[in-house]
């Protein structure tokens, strides 16, 4: 009996750690770009996805593309035009409009800022090291899809939680997709490079 009660004990032990490291874990869907910390959070995610992956988070452009003018907007192989007052994506392709999603831009006392710029950061399809009720998307974390447009500020796919927010804002600071949609964005990236995509957010 009484080893029973230790037992039972040590699984609850193990329960409440893990879902306390969960907890604690969790703030990655609710990654705050104004903390004084995120350059250090924002180092220990590069760390763990390369560790976890074997890819590295950063797009290498093409050295060709330093030869070839600049883009801008509208001019850009990929514009992404972020309007907060919608809470709409409007993404082009080679200048025509292309995808209309619906956003979640940083709720009040978070607001997203005004960016007009290449993405300039990491890049990952999958952020895995959070594993939680409601707080995974398909093994693909709870930031599924991240692209880093600034700092700790990025276009990403959000958990199904956080659906029925899209077209309000919601999230603290950053701009969250339909994870469907932040594929989409990530992959075009991904392919046409960083130096040929465009991203407005006003």
């Amino acid at each position: 009996m009484k080893a029973l009660i230790i037992s039972l004990a040590l699984t609850l032990l193990n329960t409440n750690a893990y879902a306390a490291k969960a907890k604690k874990e969790n703030f990655y869907d609710e990654l705050d770009p104004r903390s004084p910390n995120i350059e250090k959070i924002m180092k220990e995610m590069k760390e763990d996805y390369e560790k976890r992956t074997g890819k590295s988070s950063l797009l290498e452009d093409d050295p060709l593309e330093a030869f070839l003018p600049s883009c801008y907007r509208n001019s850009c192989k990929i514009w992404a035009d972020v309007d907060k007052h919608a809470q709409r994506l409007y993404l082009y392709i080679d200048g025509v409009l292309t995808y209309t999603w619906k956003t979640s831009t940083g709720r009040a006392g978070f607001t997203t800022p005004d960016m007009d710029q290449h993405p300039d950061g990491p890049i990952y399809d999958r952020y895995t090291s959070t594993k939680y009720p409601d707080g995974d998307y398909n093994g693909l974390g709870n930031m599924p899809y991240a692209v880093f447009i600034r700092g700790g500020y990025a276009i990403h796919g959000t958990t199904r939680g956080n659906w029925s927010k899209l077209g309000t804002m919601a999230s603290h600071g950053c701009i969250r997709l339909h994870p469907d949609n932040g594929q989409i964005f990530n992959q075009l990236v991904r392919k046409n490079g960083k130096s040929s995509t465009w991203v407005t957010v006003n």
